[in-house]
């Protein structure tokens, strides 16, 4: 039997297994040098989007896996990003998440997710557990004092505050215009002839309900109509209470001719406690909401609300993070309000092509 020289090239062509596979490796693959995929694969510096396809791709049929513990000592990060939500329950919060983790990945980076449920205990045991595993961190806690959320946090972590209610020095902080857009919807009703708007609160001390709340009477006022207080409903983010706002709606005398609910799920609630009524929407009652999560469109009637890109909210507080983690925490703070728009549909009666 002949014998085969141990040779420095000699073995199979296929990809070495994915313990064995080394940056060189896909540097080789990909056509790039070491350095260019070390960029890339942490997700530091500028690089090309056709660069950055190219070397996952190589990355990818190499099975290349990063040694983390040792990439986390080199680069000092974690190449994780940790997220703190009021809840995680529901549509709005669902949304938030893909934005985030969908921009995350594309950067090379996971997400540790925790929820708060508005809990002050709750959020500090959460923001201590990230401490030493996250590079940054984004929190939406729209109920909480800003400045004491983040008081125990060193100042040399990136942050970012989604919708909360105060401006803090030295973090970046992104905001929707939940005023503008309550006040639009409501002159939006007005010029439909409507002239008693119920409206349904969102949970008592939540900084977006109480900026829908004010929107809504600001417009009101604006048009000259004598406001009702007792049209003004609890109300609590959930399906169920804009269920039973409706339902106490329909004891008053004179009826509001149109509800306005401080979120979607409230709304959708209202359509559906209405329609076992007997109550036609939009012809008897008008029904609006706040957000425009994915189900708004489906319903029946489709729900005319405002519209907020939350996913889009989700992505931008993670590239808001990673700027702050490549320039070490040492950047010019952002301060954003991110526009709202109405979209127009059946519930209100009156449909636009916009709003399909």
């Amino acid at each position: 039997m002949p014998r085969v020289r141990n040779h420095p090239f000699a073995g199979p062509l296929t990809p070495p297994s994915s313990m064995a596979v080394t940056i060189r490796d896909v540097a080789r693959a990909s056509g790039f040098s070491v350095a260019t995929v070390s960029r890339v694969l942490n997700g530091s510096g500028p690089v090309k989007p056709e660069t950055v396809r190219k070397v996952r791709d190589a990355a990818t049929r190499l099975r290349f896996t990063p040694n983390v513990a040792a990439r986390s000592l080199s680069t000092s990060r974690t190449h994780t990003l940790g997220v703190l939500l009021p809840d995680l329950h529901g549509e709005f919060f669902s949304e938030v998440i893909r934005g985030i983790d969908q921009t995350a990945q594309s950067h090379g980076y996971h997400v540790l997710v925790s929820s708060s449920h508005n809990s002050p205990a709750e959020i500090a045991a959460a923001l201590a557990t990230m401490r030493g595993r996250v590079d940054g961190v984004a929190i939406m806690s729209p109920v909480s004092n800003a400045e004491a959320l983040v008081a125990d946090l060193p100042r040399s972590i990136p942050l970012v505050l989604l919708n909360c209610s105060a401006d803090v020095a030295g973090v970046d902080t992104l905001d929707i215009d939940n005023h503008g857009g309550a006040y639009a919807m409501t002159r939006h009703l007005l010029t439909l002839g409507r002239r008693r708007i119920a409206f349904v609160r969102g949970p008592k001390g939540n900084a977006d309900g109480e900026a829908r709340l004010g929107g809504y009477r600001a417009a009101l006022e604006d048009a000259g109509v004598v406001h009702d207080r007792t049209l003004e409903l609890d109300g609590d983010f959930q399906e169920l209470s804009g269920y039973h706002a409706a339902k106490h709606l329909l004891s008053m005398s004179p009826r509001p001719d149109a509800l306005f609910a401080a979120n979607d799920s409230m709304a959708i609630g209202a359509i559906s406690a209405l329609r076992e009524a007997g109550v036609r929407v939009p012809e008897d009652v008008a029904v609006v909401g706040f957000d425009d999560i994915p189900i708004a469109r489906y319903i029946l009637p489709a729900l005319s609300t405002v519209r907020v890109d939350i996913a889009k909210l989700g992505a931008r507080a993670v590239k808001v993070l990673l700027h702050a983690v490549g320039h070490r925490n040492e950047h010019t703070r952002v301060r954003e309000t991110f526009a709202t728009e109405l979209v127009v549909r059946a519930s209100c009666g009156v449909e636009q092509a916009v709003g399909r």
